[in-house]
């Protein structure tokens, strides 16, 4: 009888009218992340300067969020299926503004940690909530390429948005400017939300089973730091201990999921090779990539002297490629194969940045803008056919768990990228050799030696400077090559495990 009825009330919900209303909410909640992520890395400076974080304090403020995101989504997304998505989605909004102003208005680097980390709660009910709301309102396989595509298309747009506007407020008020603008995103977002968008839950959820929300928060957070402090200061007995503990942790959801007659997180989703395959792809590809999207804003501006107005705009070709592939990516995978559109998108990601190893302190605009105009394309194609690989291979009940798993992976990717990579880069940086008189803060961040040329005299001040922003440039060729390999690596796995991997095609 289920089977008979399926087509009916599929059409229903095809022809129903007010899904792409529905969905200008939904990229809205998108855009709200997506600006946040940006307009940090652009306000960096400005925080070293006026908190005076030590280089580990700054890496925190960088990855914190992305710590408790990756350790929260995956409970977050299942907690949506249970509770209601709609309910989970408006609730973190709210949080999400409120929480914006207490990032602005931050007064030390442990406040600002702390709203990051409080933040990043908020944070990890959005984006599964809207990935797994667009499965849910789009049950036609073209439209709901079409949705993702503009979803991941207002995400990169976001990634425009956030250092163009980041900037203009840069140059005109504080640094905590930049985290208002969360709040007149949240105040349309939600009462328009509460009118137009449905409410979705999976029928028969089960419990929200709270140890293994614990275990999946220990285990996540506990990998991620160890990783971060094992590169920032080598393998001592603490982060491996918390290593240990993060394994064990992360060992014990998995065998509680696979004993759960209702779990919080099918781990029999990862037995379909697409799922897996797509997942592991967007964790690598922001790994690979996260070098580059930290410290990019600190290169335009610290090291080639861009105000912060132009720096935002010197970053756009990486989104204008990202909303073009993203759009179109749905029907060029269809047209081709999928293995094609992910792994040719990620070897372009790949050459890009291998180009970028050759950067130095007068490396001229062309390089630069190119070079991240194939950076957004290739990864607005990879990232938009990954997404909807991932929706599609799961059932509409499990959309939550399932976009969690999706944003879990990418959340991961960047937490270890900006601890790996950023940790290469700052160690790189802390070893170069400054002027007699060099004061000890100079070597902690580039923004701190920034800060430190301003006390010295002009010919001391100079070479100070020239030596730091030497130091930075090969820190960041350095993060970009491992990238660049760890991407191309990526687009090969990729080429094999997405064989005969198809989209679903609509009536």
């Amino acid at each position: 009888m289920t089977s008979t009825l399926q087509p009916v009330l599929t059409a229903e919900v095809e022809k129903r009218p007010g899904r792409w209303l529905a969905l200008c909410v939904l990229v809205l909640a998108v855009l709200l992340v997506a600006v946040d992520a940006t307009v940090l890395g652009l306000a960096t400076p400005y925080i070293s300067e006026d908190l005076k974080p030590s280089g580990t304090q700054l890496l925190w403020i960088g990855d914190v969020y992305s710590f408790v995101i990756a350790g929260l989504l995956v409970s977050m997304g299942s907690l949506g299926d249970r509770i209601g998505r709609k309910k989970l989605l408006l609730m973190g909004a709210t949080a999400f503004g409120a929480i914006s102003v207490l990032n602005a208005y931050a007064t030390s680097p442990e406040t600002m940690i702390l709203a990051r980390a409080l933040l990043g709660v908020a944070g990890a009910t959005l984006m599964p909530a809207t990935l797994a709301l667009i499965r849910n309102l789009f049950h036609d396989p073209r439209e709901r390429s079409l949705a993702i595509g503009i979803w991941g298309a207002t995400a990169s747009a976001g990634t425009a948005v956030g250092p163009v506007v980041g900037g203009f407020l840069l140059e005109h008020f504080w640094w905590g400017s930049v985290f208002l603008i969360n709040v007149p995103v949240m105040l349309i977002l939600v009462p328009v939300g509460i009118k137009l968008l449905p409410e979705s839950r999976n029928p028969n959820p089960g419990p929200w089973d709270l140890a293994s929300v614990v275990l999946s928060l220990v285990g996540m957070i506990g990998i991620v730091y160890a990783v971060k402090e094992a590169a920032t200061h080598g393998f001592t007995w603490e982060p491996m201990a918390v290593g240990v503990l993060g394994a064990g942790a992360l060992y014990g959801f998995v065998r509680r999921q696979l004993a759960m007659p209702v779990p919080l997180l099918d781990m029999r989703l990862f037995r379909n090779r697409g799922f897996s395959a797509a997942v592991l792809a967007d964790l690598l590809t922001v790994f690979g990539l996260s070098g580059l999207v930290f410290f990019l804003s600190q290169y335009l501006q610290l090291v080639q002297g861009r105000p912060p107005f132009q720096a935002g705009l010197a970053e756009l070709p990486a989104a204008i490629g990202a909303v073009g592939a993203g759009l179109i990516a749905g029907s060029v995978a269809r047209r081709y194969s999928v293995r094609a559109v992910v792994s040719g998108g990620l070897a372009a990601v790949g050459l890009a940045l291998g180009v970028l190893t050759l950067l130095n302190q007068s490396t001229g605009y062309s390089v630069l803008g190119s070079a991240l105009l194939i950076v957004g394309i290739g990864a607005g194609f990879s990232f938009t056919v990954t997404a909807d690989v991932i929706l599609s291979s799961v059932p509409k009940e499990q959309a939550g768990a399932a976009s969690a798993v999706s944003e879990t992976a990418y959340e991961l990717g960047a937490a270890l990228g900006i601890a790996l990579l950023g940790s290469i880069v700052t160690g790189v940086y802390a070893g170069f050799t400054g002027p007699a008189g060099t004061p000890a803060g100079a070597h902690d961040s580039l923004g701190g030696a920034v800060e430190a040329a301003a006390t010295l005299p002009t010919h001391t001040a100079e070479a100070l400077l020239t030596a730091a922003r030497t130091s930075f440039v090969d820190g960041l060729a350095l993060a970009s090559g491992i990238g660049a390999a760890v991407l191309l690596a990526t687009a090969t796995a990729a080429w094999f495990l997405l064989k005969d991997q198809k989209l679903e095609n609509g009536a």
